[in-house]
């Protein structure tokens, strides 16, 4: 049963990838959506999961939560140290001549450092990987938890292929790496579920994982996805778009848990 479900994860990773590329000239809306879909993502499911995890306290702060904190500045300094949001305002003001020299609206990508795109996408393969091994651990604490696993992950791996497709394709990457990124991620619960059968993580080092991730996925969502999104097309759809995203991911959770 926990192939079958990580088959099903498999396939809905590719869907959301796929509908991610092919929005065309709506690109404001997809990284609207892309960031509500992280942000929900972060405070719904894995801030619970990472203090459920991992419930030590250092100072009187849950270790889960330095870890958060972590991940958010650790992104924070290796963006300062690589000049990418160097005059923000100055490359917004260039966005808003859509109709400069007589031609439509020019879009481009803001970013010119491929390789964080590809790392946060392997951020998101590692957790879907994770997400495997949730779906195998599941089913080995009986069929209806592992009913209940399956049908949150399978909801949400969707989110992941989209978020995988975007992230990586907002940092200049080439639409033939994102693809087999998003392949990647889509493959990585299987791999994830197959994995369970010869060992398990500890639950504290997951926990601290996750924590970690939070705080990167925070970063890119809110520093980075939300500011572009905006940056072509200050418009309330966009908005609109940023709130469903994160009221989804309320509803999967809600709905699973």
């Amino acid at each position: 049963m926990a192939a079958i479900v990580a088959v099903g994860a498999f396939l809905m990773t590719l869907i959301g990838g796929i509908v991610a590329q092919r929005v065309g000239d709506r690109r404001h809306l997809v990284l609207g959506l892309a960031a509500g879909l992280m942000l929900g993502v972060v405070g719904f499911d894995l801030l619970p999961e990472a203090l459920s995890a991992q419930p030590r306290r250092i100072f009187h702060v849950p270790a889960a939560l330095l870890l958060f904190v972590g991940g958010f500045l650790t992104i924070h300094v290796v963006e300062r140290s690589v000049a990418m949001h160097r005059a923000h305002e100055g490359e917004y003001a260039r966005h808003e001549h859509p109709h400069a020299a007589g031609h439509g609206h020019s879009h481009g990508h803001r970013h010119d450092t491929p390789g964080l795109g590809v790392a946060a996408a392997g951020a998101l393969i590692a957790h879907s990987l994770f997400d495997g091994f949730a779906i195998g651990a599941a089913f080995q604490a009986g069929s209806g938890v592992g009913s209940v696993v399956a049908i949150a992950i399978i909801a949400h791996d969707f989110a992941d292929g989209f978020n995988t497709y975007t992230l990586t394709r907002l940092y200049g990457n080439e639409r033939r790496k994102a693809i087999v990124l998003v392949a990647g991620d889509a493959v990585a619960p299987v791999v994830g579920a197959a994995l369970t059968l010869a060992f398990t993580i500890p639950e504290g080092v997951l926990g601290l994982y996750l924590g970690f991730f939070a705080g990167f996925l925070l970063y890119l969502a809110t520093s980075d996805i939300l500011p572009e999104a905006h940056s072509s097309h200050p418009s309330r759809a966009t908005l609109l778009f940023t709130v469903a995203g994160a009221g989804f991911m309320w509803l999967v959770v809600g709905l699973t848990g």
